[in-house]
């Protein structure tokens, strides 16, 4: 069988989310074979890209479309005027504004297949009154991690910063990704208390910023570091630009620890990333239990220990004593140029409708 050619849909956003990110990993992988197009009214242009392909490939949701109402649907339309399949990867559904989903429901029923970001996403997907509409031809893609560990790393004043305190005899707490409250950041906060108050000399370091947009979230956070007594110990890195600089901070964590209110889902791409930089992750077990069934990567940074998996419904003192117990514990070698390898072989059979499906969960209903 010949390989198919793709146009895959990108955001020009300087600052790129994980969807956008995920879409530009996508055509990298896909090699030669994608050709990368920014969203935009150019239906000429568009035309003329999807000339020599086979299919169009879309991610949704991608902030770097926030503004743009009409341009998916009429992307969309072309690309099955023209005879060509529309592949769709959906990263979220119920979570989203329900004025986001109806600009998304046009493209969703010119779909020629979905693959979902996670079972629970296309659970979601699945109660929508639009999805009696849309095409059965579905799938699970698991996700990669939002980035992975360089050649070189790039000390800088956050990563120094940390080191002196961690040579000062500092057990030192992470957590990559943006801080909002669906992912209970705050909680991590309270674990690092539980463990001041337990006599422990805790640092506790966010690897990243806070969601613009949302109502006091920062200062809330703030004021319960505040309240528990260790404002002076908490340290929010905001954004840092490279992957290098990125985990010479993560080199400097003893332990990562999440608190996610449904448990570990396979969305979840800080946790992936955290797994792969050869630091302890905990975290808090999926609350269904195929929810990883279709991620291989995961699976074996669970099996292999890299990720520590507590009780769903765990509490602050249970989480506390995971922390500790990880962070007397040697964490496995693990071999990411090898195992990212082998997810994106993964990921590409999905997009690809099914290849290698021994290595993925595939669904195609009737």
């Amino acid at each position: 069988m010949a390989e198919k050619n793709y146009l895959v849909f990108v955001s020009g956003a300087a600052q790129t989310c994980g969807v956008e990110s995920f879409a530009g990993l996508l055509a990298d992988r896909l090699g030669p074979r994608a050709r990368r197009r920014k969203l935009d009214l150019d239906l000429i242009g568009l035309a003329k890209a999807l000339s020599d392909v086979d299919a169009a490939i879309f991610n949704f949701p991608v902030v770097g479309w926030k503004k743009k109402l009409v341009e998916p649907t009429l992307a969309a339309l072309m690309v099955r005027l023209l005879g060509r399949k529309l592949v769709v990867v959906l990263h979220e559904w119920q979570a989203l504004d329900w004025k986001r989903r109806l600009v998304l429901m046009p493209v969703m029923l010119l779909a020629s297949r979905v693959c979902f970001s996670a079972p629970e996403i296309e659970d979601e997907f699945a109660a929508s009154p639009v999805s009696g509409m849309t095409t059965k031809r579905r799938a699970i893609v698991p996700v990669p991690p939002n980035l992975v560990p360089p050649a070189t790393l790039q000390p800088g004043p956050r990563s120094q910063a940390l080191e002196r305190q961690k040579k000062a005899g500092r057990l030192i707490i992470g957590q990559f990704g943006s801080i909002y409250p669906k992912k209970q950041s705050t909680e991590v906060l309270a674990i690092a208390g539980a463990l001041v108050a337990r006599g422990h000399d805790v640092s506790v370091v966010f690897v990243g910023s806070f969601i613009k947009g949302m109502d006091n979230v920062e200062r809330d956070f703030f004021e319960l570091a505040s309240h528990l007594g260790i404002s002076e110990r908490v340290t929010v890195t905001g954004y840092v630009a490279t992957d290098a600089e990125l985990f010479a901070i993560f080199e400097q964590v003893d332990v990562f620890c999440y608190l996610f209110p449904e448990g570990l889902t396979a969305r979840r791409g800080s946790v992936l990333a955290a797994g792969l930089s050869g630091k302890p992750v905990i975290v808090n077990a999926p609350r269904r239990s195929d929810a990883l069934a279709h991620h291989g990567l995961f699976r074996r940074l669970i099996d292999h220990k890299a990720i520590h998996l507590v009780g769903t419904d765990a509490d602050a003192q249970a989480m506390a004593d995971a922390v500790l117990e990880a962070w007397h514990t040697q964490a496995p070698t693990i071999e990411a140029g090898a195992e990212l390898q082998r997810l994106w072989s993964e990921i590409v059979a999905v997009v690809e409708d099914g290849g290698q499906r021994g290595a993925v969960t595939y669904r195609h209903r009737e």
